[in-house]
């Protein structure tokens, strides 16, 4: 069977993932999966959005620290501050393009080395 964006480029099949897989560079590179759609692009969206947010983060912590029990009533303003600035990120699709762009790269770079941003970013330990 023939790729659609590349007709010269042939499917392979792997018997231990179900379904066909294209060699086409394209496709594989571009493609998402629905657990990266749903899952790990809004994961990353999340964090980069709490750190441009950082200060009503802060606030709302601080809030929330100094009025104890009662933070629900109290921190109503700070609360709402941080929802706004939150949703503001997720509603934004060249935020959403950004952040889908970051995972491509990571994703392709632990397809290349096997090693996660998580291990790779880690020092390294010296030997003696």
């Amino acid at each position: 069977m023939q790729c659609l964006l590349n007709p010269l480029v042939e499917f392979e099949f792997y018997p231990r993932i179900t379904g066909r897989h294209c060699k086409c560079k394209r496709v594989t590179e571009q493609h998402l999966r629905h657990v990266e759609k749903d899952v790990l692009i809004p994961k990353i969206m999340r964090e980069k959005a709490r750190e441009r947010c950082s200060e009503q983060v802060q606030d709302f912590t601080k809030c929330c620290k100094d009025s104890g029990i009662l933070m629900v009533v109290k921190c109503r303003k700070e609360n709402s501050a941080l929802k706004e600035c939150l949703t503001a990120y997720y509603n934004d699709p060249a935020f959403y393009e950004e952040c889908k762009m970051e995972y491509l790269k990571e994703r392709e770079e632990f397809r290349k080395t096997g090693i996660p941003t998580k291990k790779r970013l880690q020092k390294l330990p010296t030997s003696m």
